[in-house]
């Protein structure tokens, strides 16, 4: 996890799409507004299969709600829309990791505007389902 001072409202870090993902939520510690990013691994999972998406996903979930409420330090405040920041923060690693089985993963419990509103790539034949 790193904080420093927002600059901006929410920045998202993304690196390279099979190495990691990193979070970034904005909440607020002793009156000032930080960006919180948090590292997610792909160690030990492979997206490539369905299995292994869907471990991954849990991760990048947890991550999310992590990044939007405590951010793993108590002297943190939860953004201002918890719900808002998590589903941003989640919606962008699917969109930066940009695997169709993670996608397909997102989509069990997202529609196809809320992927489009994120920016979210649906490959046609998942969009034809």
């Amino acid at each position: 996890m790193y904080t420093q001072p927002a600059v901006m409202s929410f920045r998202f870090i993304h690196a390279a799409a099979i190495a990691c993902t990193l979070f970034a939520g904005n909440v607020a510690a002793a009156g000032r507004e930080v960006t919180v990013a948090i590292h997610v691994s792909m160690q030990g999972v492979d997206i490539t299969q369905p299995a292994g998406a869907q471990k991954f996903y849990e991760r990048l979930k947890h991550a999310a709600q992590v990044a939007c409420t405590h951010g793993n330090r108590v002297d943190l405040q939860p953004a201002p829309d918890p719900a808002g920041c998590y589903e941003k923060a989640l919606g962008d690693a699917i969109r930066s990791v940009n695997m169709p089985l993670l996608t397909l993963v997102y989509l069990e419990t997202h529609t196809l505007w809320q992927a489009a509103a994120l920016g979210i790539k649906v490959p046609a034949q998942m969009a034809a389902k």
